[in-house]
């Protein structure tokens, strides 16, 4: 049957014959973490509900209370509209292959367009077999070590419910916030680089003198690099000027 209580508002997490309840409870957990409610059960084999989920899920039995309860893959995604299998093996299969990454950020599209969208992982012993892949529109496949690429059950649900909460959040700002500060303009800089060689041409800094153009350089790269706002500035000409004095 299907589960109505599922949340539309994130793709359908589907654990496919999951072996372990513990390990339910801590996808329950990682789901949670990312603000994903819909959880679906495949056959587990240790039945449902089981006491070992919910300890597990250290606070985020809202989720497990919500999952649906399912016979088989294909009756767990019959509602969904796009179903991403996740796997280390393509097995063959003539299917798109994703990075979790591309794979939540489509998910995401469909999603506010009405779909409903389901991501499948497999038994924890040997993952998803060729009858549940099937169906999947395409694979998700993480980028780990070819000489380890097993992923715990709930370390996989978790990296997928991250990325699919990443893809919806703005993007981070290319420099830190800096309220009303007026930044300075490159005119500006460069007069204080000026600045700034004079006084320590003065002082016997560029030494010796093969190495002076190279010192010059850094010093004018250093500025730039840091981003000075009018203020800041004026500031470091003030702070030339009075040492100089006090020289």
């Amino acid at each position: 049957m299907l589960d109505v209580q599922d949340d539309q508002g994130g793709p359908v997490m589907v654990l496919v014959r999951p072996q372990m309840a513990e390990n339910i409870g801590a996808a329950a957990r990682a789901m949670r973490n990312f603000g994903l409610t819909g959880l679906r059960l495949v056959a587990p084999r240790d039945g449902w509900p089981n006491p070992k989920a919910v300890a597990m899920a250290s606070g985020a039995g809202a989720v497990l209370d919500r999952a649906g309860l399912f016979p088989d893959t294909a009756a767990a995604i019959a509602d969904c509209t796009r179903v991403y299998a996740t796997t280390a093996r393509p097995r063959g299969l003539v299917k798109p292959v994703m990075t979790p990454e591309a794979a939540m950020a489509e998910a995401r599209g469909l999603i506010a367009a009405g779909k409903r969208v389901a991501v499948l992982f497999g038994p924890e012993r040997a993952g998803l077999e060729n009858d549940d892949l099937i169906p999947a529109q395409a694979i998700v496949t993480v980028p780990v070590d070819p000489a380890f690429f097993s992923l715990n059950l709930a370390q996989c649900v978790l990296l997928m419910a991250y990325e699919y909460r990443r893809a919806g959040l703005p993007a981070a700002p290319a420099e830190p916030a800096l309220g009303e500060a007026e930044m300075a303009m490159q005119g500006e800089v460069e007069k204080l680089g000026d600045h700034f060689e004079e006084k320590l041409d003065a002082a016997g800094f560029f030494f010796p003198p093969g190495k002076a153009p190279g010192m010059k350089r850094n010093l004018r790269a250093m500025l730039a690099r840091w981003g000075l706002t009018r203020a800041e500035v004026q500031t470091l000409h003030g702070i030339l000027r009075q040492l100089a004095r006090r020289a």
